[in-house]
């Protein structure tokens, strides 16, 4: 089984930027196509951001393209999202998944909370 662990979510001021880490481990992590899920009280799931097993391609969503960045390390088995010029908009439970894509992803994290407020 894959295991996911976020990390770095927290309080950031609106138009700041937050930088959310997802570790891996338990399968070759290298395999699977990683992504950014979000979901915020009300709304349903979104995909925000999926990067391939080699990191070569990457998708965005629109409501975040331009401002968000994944990225991964497989030499470290971590996969990032760095988020600038944050909205209150953005303000949701953060999950990375694995695989993104192609279906419901068969591995969660238990999320971060990112609240965007001033």
């Amino acid at each position: 089984q894959l295991q996911l662990v976020e990390s770095g979510g927290g309080l950031v001021q609106p138009g700041g930027s937050l930088r959310l880490s997802c570790a891996a481990s338990g399968k070759t992590f290298d395999y699977y196509r990683v992504g950014w899920y979000r979901q915020a009280p009300g709304k349903e799931r979104e995909a925000v951001a999926c990067i391939s097993s080699s990191g070569g391609r990457q998708f965005y969503a629109d409501s975040v393209k331009g401002r968000f960045t994944i990225s991964r390390d497989n030499a470290k088995n971590m996969v990032y999202l760095q988020r600038n010029s944050l909205i209150p908009e953005d303000t949701a439970i953060y999950y990375c998944a694995a695989p993104c894509g192609l279906g419901y992803p068969d591995y969660w994290g238990q999320g971060t909370q990112v609240t965007v407020s001033s």
